[in-house]
């Protein structure tokens, strides 16, 4: 059961990746979920490089985190976090990679954290 559900994902990531690329210009947000936390990374697939990352474990946004109770709130706090981070390195339009997870719950909490940091996707 559990092979069989990180081969679909792994399936629907790469269906998407066909459509969607980062650029120098626009990089892409590319999302990971685990059953504890929520990872965010903008890359540049151009040159093959992490721009920026933001997670549940970043010591940056502990104490925030640590208010919130639920991973969703935890979620979009990551989201705002790594917007921040983009506009200080001169992003402001980006790509949104879901990661071959539904554009639901956690995974709408980033992207919405990140809308409201100031990225537009």
């Amino acid at each position: 059961m559990f092979k069989k559900d990180t081969q679909k994902r792994t399936r629907k990531q790469i269906r998407v990746r066909k459509k969607i690329a980062g650029s120098t210009e626009r990089p892409r947000i590319a999302i990971f979920r685990s059953n504890s936390g929520i990872y965010a990374q903008l890359i540049d697939d151009s040159k093959g490089v992490t721009v920026a990352s933001s997670s549940t474990l970043s010591k940056e946004i502990a104490e925030e985190l640590k208010a919130v109770k639920t991973k969703t709130e935890q979620a979009k706090i990551v989201g705002k976090h790594l917007a921040k981070i983009a506009i200080e390195k001169g992003f402001s339009v980006v790509v949104f990679d879901r990661g071959g997870y539904q554009y639901h719950g956690r995974v709408k909490a980033v992207a919405e954290g990140a809308r409201e940091g100031g990225l537009k996707f």
